[in-house]
């Protein structure tokens, strides 16, 4: 079985990578803000799938073949670049329409916040590289199923907890009142992030 100094060591360090702000934890803080804790909660479940997924891929060598086919990770560096600057488009030119108030038509529904949460995360390689990085240098590579399959609850466990904890805090009502009452600035500028993020990811 793996090790409790294994464990803690990735647990800390992948716990600062998800609690940085970035995309995901952008959106989460619009989602929660705009349409409440329920559509903030099914997003944020998608972005915890999409990191399983990518920490998965990590733990069968995906990163390595990034490394062999630089192509590769730079032609799906590209796609998710796009559609980052995609969605920061769309955010940034709807900012003055109207709220999409939770059980409207056009609010955004628990399946589709949750496609949406992992399409973001797997539009994204980068985390496979960080993955990799991560398992590499803190997990054996004798390390059975069993203990990989706890580093993986781990990724898990701090995906969901700190997108729900930050969901938490941007639903509330006081927040709430507050985007709405700047939702055009606001929204403006988490385009403006959002399309920023796409950019940094296309150069870096």
């Amino acid at each position: 079985m793996i090790s409790a100094a294994v464990l803690l060591p990735v647990f800390l360090t992948h716990l600062a990578a998800a609690i940085s702000p970035g995309p995901a934890v952008l959106m989460t803080v619009r989602l929660a803000a705009s349409q409440g804790m329920r559509t903030a909660a099914a997003y944020a479940a998608g972005v915890m799938i999409g990191a399983v997924i990518w920490a998965a891929a990590a733990l069968l060598g995906l990163s390595v073949l990034f490394q062999i086919l630089p192509g590769l990770f730079v032609a799906m560096k590209l796609i998710g670049a796009a559609f980052l600057v995609y969605v920061g488009f769309m955010t940034w030119r709807h900012a003055s329409a109207p709220l999409a108030m939770q059980g409207t038509a056009a609010a955004m529904s628990v399946p589709r916040a949750l496609r949406f949460g992992l399409v973001l995360q797997l539009t994204n390689p980068k985390p496979a590289v960080f993955f990799g990085a991560v398992f590499v240098t803190l997990v054996p590579p004798e390390t059975p199923l069993a203990g990989l399959a706890l580093v993986l609850a781990i990724v898990a466990l701090n995906e969901l907890a700190s997108n729900l904890l930050v969901a938490r805090i941007f639903s509330l009502p006081r927040a709430r009142s507050v985007y709405m009452r700047l939702k055009t600035r606001v929204e403006r500028v988490f385009g403006t992030l959002l399309a920023g993020f796409g950019v940094k990811l296309a150069l870096s």
